[in-house]
């Protein structure tokens, strides 16, 4: 692949234990498509002709057979595998650690498939919209690094981001004047209650307001090449904190990174704000949402119905 045409990283190591079980394999549609098969058919119509899975390698013959295998004459199609042992010279998984080392280091186990170019990244199992890969792979397309990494972010409106069955997590973000993120807070359980969208972190004691228009991340990034080395230095200074705070479960997360390039003042991101409708299935009760969404928008001929035929 040419080092300057963007990739389209596609995040799918994760079993979704809330949902229980492998959802980015649940058919979503009568013709049998997935979350993902939209998102590649939405990423192609943007400009997007080069997709790296970063996945568990023992599921590459099933991702092969469910998704790979149908776009690759149509998509240049690239295999990474997020490893648990895949750890810098020094370090050591410990001992009972079965759980993966976050986003950070799934995009780090595509370093290679990456090879230079600027690249997004999305997960498997959500719903991002066409208007969001459009505008990424255009900030992409142009985007250069100049006194600071010149990165971007989807915003989503936090009204068109939540479930009516339970709580989500998700990244408060910070905007100023230019367009640009502050900061990301994550609060981890919003819910719709009979007054308005709100969050706890007391486990329900006290609940605050947040607007219906407030920017989120959905994990819709954009980034050039350069992060791989901050990532890469990054690592092992969260290990360190890692196998002496939480080693069974502690997370390098990419919008941690992120966070830290901001509060250092070495990068710069851009967020683009969609008005369109995220869909995930954080729980099995959301599939029926989802399901019934993408019914009506094949009906108004947003979609066709054989979708990668038409890719």
């Amino acid at each position: 692949m040419k080092n300057n045409r963007p990739v389209l990283v596609i995040m799918a190591a994760g079993m979704g234990s809330r949902y229980g079980g492998m959802k980015q394999m649940d058919p979503m549609d009568a013709r049998g498509h997935l979350i993902i098969d939209y998102s590649i058919y939405d990423a192609v119509q943007a400009g997007f002709r080069d997709v790296v899975f970063v996945i568990k390698e023992e599921n590459k013959a099933l991702f092969q057979e469910m998704i790979g295998d149908r776009i690759k004459d149509r998509v240049h199609v690239t295999y990474a595998f997020q490893k648990i042992d895949n750890l810098p010279e020094g370090y050591e998984v410990p001992e009972g650690r079965v759980k993966p080392w976050g986003t950070g280091h799934a995009i780090l186990s595509c370093k290679e498939a990456v090879n230079g170019a600027p690249f997004a990244v999305i997960n498997a199992d959500d719903y991002y919209g066409r208007e969001a890969f459009k505008l990424m792979f255009d900030y992409l397309s142009s985007a250069q690094d100049d006194g600071k990494y010149r990165y971007s972010m989807i915003g989503y409106q936090l009204k068109n981001t939540v479930t009516e069955n339970g709580s989500v997590s998700r990244g408060v973000c910070g905007v100023d004047a230019n367009g640009e993120l502050t900061g990301v807070v994550e609060r981890t359980r919003i819910e719709k209650r009979e007054s308005g969208i709100a969050f706890t972190e007391d486990d329900g004691n006290n609940w605050t307001p947040l607007a219906d228009d407030t920017v989120v991340s959905m994990n819709m990034w954009g980034f050039g090449y350069s992060v791989m080395n901050e990532l890469t230095a990054r690592f092992p200074k969260f290990l360190d904190r890692a196998m002496a705070e939480n080693p069974l479960k502690g997370e390098f997360f990419l919008p941690s990174v992120v966070e830290e390039l901001l509060q250092e003042n070495r990068a710069a991101v851009k967020v683009m704000t969609t008005s369109d409708k995220w869909y995930g299935v954080t729980y099995k009760e959301d599939k029926p949402v989802v399901v019934e969404a993408f019914a009506k928008m094949i009906a108004e001929g947003k979609y066709p119905a054989g979708l990668l035929d038409q890719v």
